[in-house]
């Protein structure tokens, strides 16, 4: 599912971008980027990362998640300061991140679960802030069977900011101004299995077949 999801995501992307990959399912959107001129950014301080065989594996140079990475042709090294700087200013062309949920309004919560311990909110609000394009990637509902994709969240939100796109195991949405439209299914998925693990309104895309009882009031 995991490598599903990643695997799309990775269509998303345009070439000559600077694209900062979050924790989780979106580290693994670097196996599938085969375009040279993409260059990925990490928030503790460097570009042009790129995987890492494991005989090769430098233990000093990790990507945020503290996971091992490789140095690409013309990579370079800065402070995580000059990296927020970079995200802050509008540099990271297409930031990826992963969701706890994410609401109708396009609202995140990616960093807190109310009455559990946090670590720190990383760059999340930075990236959702800063960068010129969000792209989110998340299995479609918890490991309860609840959605992610709801009406309104009930974990803190990271940002305002809306996010572009939102890639699942089972299908693509992506905001059209004021909602989030179903423009894909994915894999095996039908639009009545989307329909019934989507909390959130949503339009249904032309190019998809079936009643849009789940569209917009």
């Amino acid at each position: 599912m995991r490598e599903l999801i990643a695997k799309r995501a990775a269509v998303e992307l345009t070439s000559h971008s600077v694209i900062n990959l979050g924790i989780g399912i979106p580290t693994l959107v670097a196996d599938y980027i085969t375009d040279p001129t993409i260059t990925l950014h990490t928030e503790n301080g460097m570009l042009g990362v790129t995987a890492v065989e494991p005989e090769k594996i430098d233990p000093l140079i990790v990507n945020a998640g503290k996971q091992p990475v490789g140095e690409g042709g013309g990579a370079s090294y800065f402070s995580s300061a000059q990296s927020f700087a970079m995200i802050r200013g509008g540099h990271v062309n297409t930031a990826i991140l992963g969701a706890l949920q994410i609401d109708e309004k396009g609202r995140i919560a990616n960093w807190a679960i109310p009455g559990k311990d946090i670590i720190g909110v990383g760059g999340a609000m930075d990236l959702l802030e800063g960068a010129q394009r969000i792209i989110i990637t998340t299995s479609h509902t918890a490991n309860d069977g609840t959605p992610k994709i709801v009406e309104s969240c009930t974990f803190p939100i990271t940002s305002k900011r809306v996010a572009d796109m939102i890639i699942t195991e089972l299908a693509v949405f992506k905001w059209n101004g004021y909602i989030y439209e179903l423009i894909e299914l994915v894999g095996d998925a039908t639009l009545e299995e989307v329909q019934n693990k989507t909390e959130a309104r949503f339009k249904i895309s032309e190019g998809i077949k079936g009643e849009s009882f789940c569209s917009e009031k």
